[in-house]
């Protein structure tokens, strides 16, 4: 069900109403221009490619996303959704796209959640996310075929249901201190077993 102005619409093809129907989310201010894009590039991409309006205030992050008629499944509403709040979480439009892909999900880890609000539990956790010189996050993604952004205070995945759901595992387990080279193995283990290989996005 998609959220409106004083209701809701069904999920079919058809069931949307430009003017009425719209879905909401907000991201960080200093990500607003990432999402626009130089001459608005990035939303005339959503425009042409999901057939969706995105109106984005720049002075409170908030972003909307409507319908250009009725043909647009609302299914296109909520790639359009994904698609910017990865944005937000701090992958770059061209890495955002992935999400758009019909099999291509986004998945957020709530650190905030997991660790609580103590800024050096925040930075001692991502710091073993990311790794030295980024070896940590970059090992992770080539096993498991996914793109991982950590954000201020959650770490954001977007691959497919199940490459997502191991990368998720993996970095869990980091979360929970065991060993970097433990988790890897772990990853490689689990992505063998689906028969997956790495691919270049």
């Amino acid at each position: 069900m998609v959220t409106l102005l004083g209701g809701s619409v069904s999920s079919e093809k058809g069931g949307v109403m430009p003017g009425v129907t719209r879905l909401s989310t907000k991201i960080p201010l200093e990500r607003v221009g990432v999402v626009i894009g130089n001459k608005a590039a990035v939303l005339d991409m959503l425009r042409r490619r999901l057939g969706v309006s995105v109106s984005v205030d720049s002075a409170s992050g908030n972003v909307t996303i409507e319908p250009l008629s009725q043909e647009t499944p609302v299914a296109n509403l909520l790639k359009a959704k994904e698609f910017i709040e990865a944005i937000g979480y701090g992958f770059s439009p061209e890495r955002a796209e992935r999400v758009l892909d019909e099999d291509q999900v986004l998945v957020v880890i709530d650190l905030k959640g997991i660790v609580g609000d103590s800024e050096s539990s925040l930075k001692r956790i991502k710091g073993r996310i990311i790794g030295e010189e980024g070896r940590a996050r970059r090992n992770i993604e080539e096993i498991t075929n996914t793109y991982i952004s950590v954000a201020e205070t959650a770490v954001a995945i977007i691959g497919s249901y199940e490459e997502a759901e191991v990368a998720r595992q993996a970095i869990e387990m980091l979360i929970e201190g065991k060993q970097h080279s433990t988790v890897y193995k772990y990853a490689e283990r689990m992505m063998s077993r689906m028969g997956r290989r790495p691919k270049i996005w």
